[in-house]
């Protein structure tokens, strides 16, 4: 993981104000290959994203005059977020907010998870242009607007619910463990309850109608079914 690190690539922007938490970020995004810059504020990093191709978004949740940011197109495209959390029960607000608490890391952090998060989202994003629309029966999966859809319903999921949905259906009918569920949606491990809740969001707004496709394997994963 380190060496396919050390070559990442995509444009990293940082918004921070905490001087030596930019400091650290910047030099590892930098010495880990990607083009990284930075703003002091929100709002300035909306208006850059207006103007630049952004892959990803870092964004520390401390940073005096934060605005909220949605998901974003960033000069056509759209920018991936990384949050970096200071306190548990921000978690929570995630969940409400929308975000389901997938793309965050709590500060203090490890520079090796922190690197593996980036190079899961820049390199999703980069390679969104390059890869077809994924059908598996009802479902339709188009990475170059991170939307997803059961016959003519857009599910409307949140980052992590999509990036699941699209390794069930690049694997229909192989058995996903919660570990490979962990490492392939957020690039580290998770405790099984925030897997459970993951699945169980993605599972309510897939399975609203018969028949169920995610089916739970009890023991071993989950799993969509072959359509």
């Amino acid at each position: 993981m380190a060496a396919e690190l050390a070559r990442g690539e995509g444009r990293v922007l940082v918004v921070a104000a905490d001087e030596e938490l930019v400091d650290l970020l910047l030099s590892t995004l930098t010495l880990a290959g990607y083009d990284a810059s930075h703003e002091p504020s929100g709002q300035a990093a909306v208006a850059r994203m207006r103007a630049e191709a952004i892959d990803l978004l870092v964004v520390d949740i401390s940073t005096p005059g934060l605005v909220h940011i949605p998901r974003l197109k960033s000069a056509e495209r759209e920018a991936a977020i990384l949050f970096l959390a200071t306190e548990e029960r921000f978690t929570g607000l995630l969940d409400e907010v929308g975000f389901s608490g997938e793309d965050y890391l709590l500060r203090p952090f490890r520079v090796s998870d922190l690197l593996a998060r980036v190079h899961l989202l820049v390199r999703d994003g980069v390679a969104a242009a390059r890869r077809s629309v994924l059908e598996r029966g009802e479902l339709r999966i188009d990475d170059s607007s991170y939307r997803a859809w059961r016959g003519d319903r857009e599910l409307g999921l949140s980052p992590a619910e999509y990036r699941l949905l699209r390794e069930f259906a690049r694997n229909p009918g192989l058995v996903l463990s919660k570990e490979q569920i962990a490492a392939r949606v957020w690039g580290n491990s998770r405790d099984d309850n925030a897997i459970e809740r993951l699945v169980s969001r993605l599972r309510s707004k897939v399975d609203r109608e018969d028949p169920a496709l995610i089916r739970t394997q009890r023991g071993f994963g989950y799993s969509l079914v072959r359509g």
